[in-house]
């Protein structure tokens, strides 16, 4: 049975869509739209991944774990991990490989064929999944960093700062100041409960908070686009915003709940266009652009996002 087709977002969305490479040399990862549907049709495990050239970087069978640049026109499987790139190509003199906060960025020269490209990046696949890996744990040490999970720490919600309030089972009292119940993350721990523990039950409360307002934001811009949504279930993934199926159902990274509602909403609408169209075709945007004429501005303001997701 055909698995259900799944569109997905990163979290790293990029500007105007790149087209892919020109050219298909042997052991090219790009593909052709017809390519495309025949590897919809395989069995499940032996489809390879597909690049959609209509949002760089989309794949239209995702890698569980995986790094994506926002104007990835390339991909390769390396050790095992799907990596999304941007292939350009320089004056330079050599292929040169360089991994920056957007991912992997690789260069040659005109005059190198893309076989020997490719054959490169396999070669080097074991330090370039390395560097990728290791950027993205200091990534991550920053961002855990930046939230202290003790009372009183200010943790992001819906694009400002709520206060974490911790609560000791059996206390029966709030720590410290009075705060505007608007602006508290209220959270309740056993006495001495570790940094870990209280992170844990604060990421409780948020995912409680997003599985709501995302409920709330479907329903509301559903109609407006015409469609119907049948399941809506929460994501930890660490390179993808949200994910849409043909059948109806919806993903959407909890994580959107640290981001103001526009840049939510944008999500929600990006989604949901594609149960109309599953794809990133300029009909596609055509859709989205229907009930957000300002799309453009949002996605923007998403890719600058200051939230770094993949700290589970």
């Amino acid at each position: 049975m055909r698995a259900p087709l799944q569109f997905v977002l990163d979290f790293f969305t990029g500007g105007d869509p790149v087209m892919p490479v020109s050219g298909r040399a042997a052991g090219s990862a790009e593909a052709t739209p017809a390519q495309s549907s025949r590897d919809a049709d395989a069995p499940s495990g032996q489809r390879p991944p597909v690049v959609d050239p209509g949002l760089p970087g989309t794949a239209l069978v995702p890698s569980p774990s995986g790094f994506t640049h926002p104007a990835a026109n390339r991909h390769a499987q390396l050790q095992e991990v799907l990596v999304s790139y941007r292939f350009e190509r320089s004056r330079r003199k050599s292929i040169g490989f360089m991994v920056g906060a957007d991912g992997l960025v690789v260069r040659a020269p005109n005059w190198v064929p893309l076989r020997e490209v490719d054959a490169a990046v396999q070669e080097k696949g074991a330090w370039i999944v390395a560097k990728l890996q290791q950027f993205k744990e200091r990534q991550t040490e920053q961002f855990q960093k930046a939230i202290e999970w003790r009372h009183g720490a200010e943790v992001p919600f819906l694009g400002r700062t709520v206060q974490l309030c911790v609560l000791e089972r059996g206390v029966g009292r709030v720590l410290g100041q009075d705060i505007p119940p608007d602006r508290v993350l209220p959270v309740t721990v056993p006495p001495g409960a570790s940094v870990t523990q209280v992170r844990d039950a604060a990421q409780v409360w948020l995912k409680k908070q997003a599985k709501t307002l995302f409920e709330q934001r479907l329903h509301h811009f559903a109609p407006l686009l015409g469609v119907r949504w049948e399941k809506l279930s929460l994501s930890s993934a660490s390179t993808r915003w949200g994910s849409a199926r043909n059948d109806g159902h919806i993903r959407l990274n909890w994580r959107l709940v640290h981001l103001p509602i526009s840049q939510i909403d944008y999500v929600v609408v990006h989604e949901l266009a594609h149960l109309r169209e599953m794809n990133h075709s300029p009909r596609f945007w055509e859709t989205v652009g229907e009930v957000m004429p300002d799309y453009a501005q949002r996605r923007k303001a998403l890719r600058q996002a200051p939230v770094d997701l993949a700290q589970d």
